[in-house]
């Protein structure tokens, strides 16, 4: 069964008028991606699907309220990241998500000062060879970093970089601004890249 293919404006018009059709394709594009979103804010896989499931229905519930001031999908994903905190916080999980106002307080280095030298690269990012990066042991390196990323660095990487959305998408669904997306994000590739760095030394 095709994905939808309308825009926004037709896709909220058709779930107004309680398409079916059109509710289970919304379902097929987004559902992984908002568990894995999920995920990030809580502290089991099945209380991410129930925050998904209650995702689903908030989109049932305030499709007549949608005024399109952002894409559907942010507006989506907005949904979820506010029941996901709520959800989190109910169960006990602290999850320092105010790095996500103000990330520049904690005046933690992108990248390890001893790699610099008067300026420059003590010891620059080296080039890796395409096959290795597309290995699968290579991936679970990346996966492992991000997992062990501050919540809200690792919440902007994994919008980014495994969902591949745009920064403007990212900003508004987690509510951040233009630097502070951009100061978490950098910081995340920083970590991701050293621990990259890190296995091919181990594995040269």
């Amino acid at each position: 069964m095709p994905r939808v293919s309308f825009d926004d404006a037709r896709i909220v018009k058709a779930l107004r008028a309680r398409d079916e059709r059109a509710f289970a394709e919304l379902m097929v594009m987004y559902n992984a991606s908002l568990l894995r979103v999920a995920q990030l804010y809580v502290s089991s896989r099945a209380v991410a699907e129930d925050v998904v499931q209650d995702t689903w229905i908030g989109v049932l519930n305030g499709i007549d309220r949608f005024e399109g001031r952002s894409s559907l999908k942010t507006w989506i994903f907005r949904i979820l990241t506010n029941i996901a905190k709520t959800r989190g916080q109910r169960e006990g999980r602290t999850v320092p998500f105010s790095a996500l106002e103000r990330p520049g307080d904690d005046r933690e280095p992108a990248v390890d000062p001893d790699r610099f030298l008067a300026g420059g690269w003590a010891a620059g990012p080296q080039p890796w060879p395409e096959e290795r990066l597309l290995a699968d042991e290579t991936r679970r390196v990346v996966d492992l970093a991000i997992e062990q990323l501050p919540p809200a660095q690792q919440a902007v990487i994994s919008l980014r970089d495994v969902e591949g959305w745009s920064a403007e998408e990212t900003r508004n669904a987690l509510q951040l601004t233009e630097t502070n997306q951009r100061v978490l994000l950098h910081r995340a590739r920083s970590k991701v890249r050293q621990a990259l760095e890190d296995y091919f030394a181990e594995t040269a």
